[in-house]
């Protein structure tokens, strides 16, 4: 697949690079993206969530009350999980929730979600360039003349540009990525997936 190159200024280059068909144009494997995209998110959780136990509160193990004619409900200790500010009962435990997923159905997912972007025509490839100094308006001024202002979009480094992602980190729809952290679930969180020019190789490489 064959796609046109454009320059920050939003123009066609007359250069076009080549999109393997083994990476941007496969049969979207819908499972596989599912089970990449569950195990991201369920790997972001810090599982550090935690309430106290009876065990673990501070109070009397003193009876409160005579077990039976009071006319009142049976009660144990202050600490008891029937009453305001005590205990809970079966309350959440530090857990670790990360999920593995096979090399295999992982490169499978980023392939299917890459080729469904191609198929959409939601990929730009653009030049390479870099930025002197970190400026958000200069960031900003190439997603306008790329008509993209507004919607989320993903550009994709070949190597860590720390100026260019320093300029887009205060956009609240712009990410920036390198070509070896490119995950499923950030392609399909985007609407549009910016490619430089370097990065389409580095990103094709693993997934071939």
């Amino acid at each position: 697949m064959k796609i046109e190159i454009f320059n920050i200024q939003g123009e066609k280059t007359g250069k076009s690079v080549d999109l393997p068909d083994e990476v941007f144009g496969i049969e979207p494997n819908e499972h596989a993206v599912w089970l990449a995209v569950k195990a991201y998110l369920a790997n972001q959780r810090q599982g550090t969530h935690k309430s106290k136990e009876r065990s673990e509160l501070s109070g009397s193990t003193r009876k409160l009350h005579r077990q039976k004619g009071t006319g009142g409900a049976r009660k144990g200790d202050i600490k008891s999980p029937l009453l305001r500010g005590g205990a809970r009962v079966f309350g959440p435990k530090p857990r670790d929730y990360r999920q593995k997923l096979n090399k295999k159905v992982n490169r499978l997912a980023r392939r299917s979600a890459l080729s469904s972007k191609a198929s959409n025509g939601q990929i730009i490839v653009l030049e390479d360039f870099s930025f002197d100094a970190p400026r958000t308006k200069s960031y900003l001024d190439i997603l306008k003349k790329l008509k993209l202002d507004g919607q989320k979009t993903l550009f994709v480094t070949g190597d860590y540009e720390k100026n260019v992602y320093l300029s887009c980190r205060n956009i609240p729809k712009a990410a920036v990525t390198r070509a070896q952290d490119l995950n499923t679930y950030e392609i399909l969180h985007a609407n549009t997936i910016i490619l430089s020019e370097g990065s389409v190789g580095k990103i094709a490489e693993p997934l071939l």
